[in-house]
């Protein structure tokens, strides 16, 4: 409930008049400070007017207010700057700093409409809980709110291209590479195709990009894609000669094929279909990351993600059997995730990394040219009535379901902020 405090005093939803100290002095709110989310007091450069004198410093807040010495607070310096201590029940009577000072004690009474109705988004046992009152958001404010979201969900991926970069020393080649191996997982083997860029460095890929059958062997090699033994298939032994030399050649360990998962997902999903694709494209030639920098446009990102894959797989999803003819080239579908999921976050990293803003717009402008995304969150926020027009949206509330909503972090969401900050709109929300 500490984190409720928090809420009503940064926003300014208690009852003026309510406010006085524990001796009865009233006192009135200048500024409620600056929200610190780190070590010490919780509100930076507050102000506040007791007795016609303003009093400059910081405000440290409790459920209990006996919590101060239980957290050592009466002991620490980074404390002596307090000018306010509010809490929800005033168990003792006054606190004081290390330095001596006794510190001004106040009880904050949190409205019934705020309580009963952020105990109902935080219990409810609904999927989202504030959807069937989302209507009542103005549009203009749920779009801005988007807006943030998929900027936060943009710099959320930047990040971890970041972290990518450190362990690639930099090389936005490898990067890619890494980073397009995990999402040509598509979701399900996501893990097992970024373990596999890992474990096989992009130099021994570098190296052979002339030729595409000892790229695929090295890829399907890797993966232990080439240690059945109950295969007898003229290509198959050829991939495996191929990548039992290189192995020895890089030193190389391969995986355990178990982790690429083949259950329960279509036939142009398999592992050794991916795979296959993803070694012609980079059999394409040098310079990939340049290439998708200088892309002009979607269509040719469409070209180059989507190079046709060898006349072997188009008649084989595995080596056991072989099937109807079919050129097995990204769906369109696919490939709109592919630039989704790498060719913008890379774009934005790039930009930022550079501090060239027109590769930041480049993403943003490709995210807006692109259909939402179908899946269960943004069907959930559709029939709601939240409009989703492109990947931007789709990609926002994405970031919503899974950084705010299944994380009951309601108090730091502007929907949830509309809803709790104007009780008078939804009377009696937690009977619904």
């Amino acid at each position: 409930m500490e984190r409720l405090i928090h809420y009503v005093w940064k926003f300014r939803l208690y009852s003026s008049d309510q406010l006085r100290t524990v001796d009865g002095i009233p006192f009135s709110v200048i500024d409620p400070g600056i929200h610190n989310t780190n070590a010490g007091p919780d509100f930076f450069n507050a102000k506040i007017c007791i007795d016609n004198k303003v009093w400059a410093g910081n405000v440290e807040i409790h459920t209990h207010a006996s919590d101060w010495n239980r957290h050592g607070h009466c002991s620490d310096d980074a404390y002596n700057s307090v000018i306010l201590h509010l809490v929800e029940n005033a168990d003792i009577a006054a606190v004081f700093a290390k330095n001596g000072r006794s510190i001004h004690q106040s009880v904050i009474k949190i409205p019934d409409e705020i309580r009963n109705n952020y105990e109902y988004l935080l219990h409810s046992d609904k999927e989202v809980p504030c959807l069937d009152r989302i209507f009542e958001i103005p549009e203009i404010y749920l779009t801005a709110w988007k807006n943030s979201l998929f900027i936060e969900r943009i710099e959320q991926k930047t990040n971890h291209i970041f972290n990518i970069l450190q362990q690639s020393n930099g090389d936005w080649e490898e990067a890619l590479y890494i980073l397009l191996c995990r999402n040509f997982g598509f979701g399900i083997n996501g893990d097992a195709f970024e373990r596999l860029a890992k474990s096989l460095p992009f130099r021994c890929i570098q190296k052979h990009q002339d030729n595409p059958l000892q790229i695929e062997s090295l890829f399907l090699g890797q993966a232990g894609l080439l240690e059945e033994d109950d295969i007898s298939d003229t290509y198959y032994f050829s991939l495996q000669q191929e990548y039992s030399f290189l192995q020895r050649k890089f030193n190389l360990t391969p995986l355990e094929s178990y982790l690429f998962k083949r259950l329960r997902i279509r036939p142009n999903n398999f592992p050794h279909v991916k795979l296959a694709q993803l070694a012609m494209l980079f059999s394409q030639g040098e310079h990939f990351f340049s290439k998708i920098l200088f892309a002009d446009g979607m269509d040719d990102y469409f070209q180059l993600f989507s190079p046709q894959i060898s006349d072997y797989w188009q008649e084989h999803y595995h080596f056991k059997s072989q099937s109807a003819k079919k050129e097995k080239r990204l769906g369109l579908s696919a490939l709109h995730i592919i630039i989704i999921n790498t060719v913008v976050p890379l774009l934005f990293a790039y930009g930022k990394s550079k501090k060239l803003n027109q590769f930041i717009e480049k993403s943003i402008f490709l995210m807006e040219k692109i259909p939402p995304e179908k899946n269960a969150i943004t069907l959930l926020f559709a029939r709601a009535g939240v409009d989703v027009c492109h990947a931007a949206d789709s990609q926002a509330l994405i970031q919503l379901r899974r950084e705010y909503c299944e994380k009951k972090k309601c108090l730091f969401c502007r929907i949830g902020h509309q809803l709790l900050s104007n009780p008078g709109k939804i009377d009696k929300f937690a009977d619904k």
